[in-house]
């Protein structure tokens, strides 16, 4: 166990580790993160920085010296990096988790060797190859990087052969190909798993997106108890077949009965920024207490409904940099979570609304009503149906 007063290394300065920062401090840990600037947004609530490219290895070290545990907000870090942390500190994950989750193709292979099901999928390289999957997988087709991308980033939509000639085949981490899934929801499950290997999940999230980005997450999700359970047994399943120490996101597409994973990724998750309203342990606590070897906390449900709703820069472009928050904050229920961003670009997340009701209708009333003043109605939130 490495008890409160213990030093917490965290390597990358955004939203994630700075949410993660709060909760450790809130648990007497200090915090010392390894990034850019610091004016990134853990930086501006951690104890100390120590800014430089994750290239600069002396840099790297004077980090990882003064931490007893280290651990990672972002997957697309070098290995040469994680190696070199772990010989001053346990770090979680591991390169090994790392190098799982950094390349899709691996990642589907490891989980489907562990008995999971995953979207049906091809490995590609260029336009014929990417035409021969989609013969084989059906039309439409989506073709990712293997390597890098998220937020749709990467990513192509290919509804015809013609649609191949547009994708930058280039790119030297390679391509994968995967079948359009004909899902009834998107959710996703976050498992916290120790070292000695004790694991618990939160209940599952409900997700919607557009345009590739998350747009409301809802608690609890729409299915059906059976669905639920076997959701948390294969996030559990996932979580063990990695090794990761932490956190473990697991995204998945429910069609009927059956339920297929997307995706995974070893850190805190977008989905889980409403755990810090709704559940008795936030999924950055559980991270906290998981890293450190504590035991793990309670995830239940402590309201009856839940939501959360991202703040995208499209906000602060529509309203010429002032958003309405007084008016966004008389709603009841709502909290508002800013990450302490400067520039706001269309799409980039700068913060997330979070509120809880007595069901479902009430959430999506009380985030919708938030999302329209904040944004002096010139944004309409796309949330999901009640």
């Amino acid at each position: 166990m490495i008890p409160p007063g213990a030093t917490i290394g965290m390597v990358g300065g955004g939203q994630l580790g700075r949410m993660f920062a709060i909760a450790a401090a809130q648990m007497g840990y200090r915090v010392s993160v390894f990034c850019g600037s610091s004016d990134e947004p853990a930086a501006q609530v951690a104890t100390t920085t120590v800014c430089g490219p994750l290239s600069d290895y002396s840099a790297v070290e004077a980090f990882a010296k003064t931490c007893d545990v280290i651990t990672l907000e972002f997957e697309n870090i070098p290995a040469e990096t994680i190696a070199l942390c772990s010989k001053f500190a346990p770090t979680y994950p591991s390169a090994t988790v790392l190098a799982i989750s950094q390349d899709r193709g691996v990642e589907k292979r490891t989980l489907a060797d562990a008995g999971l099901d995953v979207t049906p999928h091809r490995l590609v390289s260029d336009s014929d190859s990417a035409i021969a999957a989609a013969d084989e997988l059906g039309w439409p087709l989506i073709v990712k990087t293997c390597r890098s991308g998220y937020d749709g980033k990467g990513q192509y939509r290919l509804t015809c052969p013609s649609d191949a000639a547009s994708v930058q085949w280039e790119f030297d981490g390679g391509w994968i190909a995967e079948a359009m899934m004909d899902f009834d929801l998107e959710v996703s499950v976050i498992a916290a798993r120790t070292a000695d290997g004790r694991i618990s999940t939160f209940p599952v999230f409900e997700n919607h997106h557009a345009n590739h980005i998350l747009v409301t997450t809802h608690l609890p999700a729409m299915i059906e108890p059976g669905v639920e359970d076997r959701a948390r047994q294969i996030a559990e399943k996932a979580a063990a077949a990695v090794d990761v120490v932490g956190l473990l996101c697991v995204e998945m597409f429910v069609c009927g009965d059956e339920i297929r994973i997307n995706e995974i990724a070893p850190r805190p998750h977008n989905s889980g920024h409403v755990t810090l309203d709704a559940c008795a342990t936030s999924q950055f606590q559980q991270h906290v207490r998981a890293i450190c070897g504590l035991p793990l906390g309670q995830t239940k449900l402590t309201c009856s409904a839940a939501g959360m709703a991202n703040l995208l820069g499209d906000i602060w472009l529509a309203t010429e940099g002032s958003p309405h928050w007084d008016a966004a904050m008389t709603v009841p229920g709502v909290n508002v979570h800013l990450y302490g961003k400067h520039a706001a670009p269309s799409g980039r997340k700068m913060g997330h609304l979070n509120t809880v009701g007595a069901d479902r209708s009430e959430v999506v009333r009380r985030l919708t009503q938030a999302h329209d003043l904040l944004s002096r109605g010139a944004m309409k939130l796309e949330s999901s149906p009640t």
